[in-house]
């Protein structure tokens, strides 16, 4: 394992930040050293870490840890965009939340990382055909993170989801990559209708607190939705929303809003 461990140290810079800030942890709070040698020291890789953070957050009495962890490893082992996407979700949360200032943060403590992690084994076992278990998952992550996504929801890489408190990504819906979203946002229906029926998220966009998007509609890259929002109609590229319903208010603001984070309307009506 210390072998494996060196391999993954000189080729990983992710994995290489989280061990360095680990270490660091451990020697600054000894009470957070067994915690910090459990979830982090202890593993090879980060794949490793986060198949035992999978494991340790959706146990229950109906599915042990070590059945968890079993099926979060043949996901990492099988498909590697698991691990590239969760090393980007966490530049994405270094990058953009200001409460982060460690990589090692999101993987202890940020519970929308967690859930995003979480969903991708699940979303895993959807395509893999194991929809049972892949429901499974998606129960025990809205139980343990307040995040309810659908396993077959199609999530890109450097995602990150802001205090995380009642998400909600419906079945059909599609989030690209960097995007931001803010807790209390809804990717929903609109009524009874199966089939395509969520939204498609394009890349770059920042979707405010409390917003709603609702329907199959697609909202343009590097758009904006403000908070509180309900979004009815297709959102074109580079536009900032608001209101309910919702209407285009100006444009962006910026080149990569999901990047900026910033959420003043005053700021968003220059074309």
């Amino acid at each position: 394992m210390a072998q494996e461990s060196r391999r993954y140290a000189t080729i990983d810079p992710v994995w290489n930040t989280v061990r360095r800030e680990a270490e660091a942890m451990a020697e600054n709070e000894p009470l957070m050293a067994s915690l910090v040698h459990s979830g982090v020291l202890h593993h090879p890789s980060l794949e490793r870490a986060l198949s035992y953070s999978v494991a340790q957050k959706l146990r229950s009495s109906e599915m042990n840890e070590l059945i968890l962890r079993e099926i979060a490893d043949e996901a990492y082992l099988d498909d590697r965009e698991l691990g590239i996407k969760a090393r980007a979700d966490i530049l994405a949360v270094y990058d953009r939340d200001p409460a982060c200032y460690a990589y090692i943060q999101p993987l202890l403590f940020f519970k929308g990382f967690q859930a995003i992690q979480c969903h991708r084994i699940a979303h895993y076992l959807w395509n893999k055909g194991r929809r049972d278990m892949a429901r499974f998952f998606q129960m025990r992550t809205s139980e343990a993170f307040g995040v309810d996504i659908h396993p077959a929801a199609q999530v890109g890489k450097g995602v990150m989801i802001d205090h995380a408190h009642s998400v909600v990504i419906g079945e059909t819906a599609v989030v690209g990559d960097n995007v931001s979203m803010l807790h209390s946002v809804t990717l929903g229906g609109t009524g009874k209708q199966d089939g395509d029926r969520h939204p498609k998220i394009r890349d770059g966009v920042l979707i405010g607190a409390g917003a709603a998007i609702l329907g199959n509609i697609e909202v343009g890259h590097c758009s904006r939705i403000a908070a509180g929002s309900v979004v009815l109609e297709e959102v074109p590229p580079c536009k900032t929303v608001a209101g309910v319903p919702a209407r285009i208010v100006g444009g962006a603001g910026c080149a990569e809003p999901s990047r900026s984070m910033d959420q003043l309307l005053a700021q968003r009506t220059a074309e």
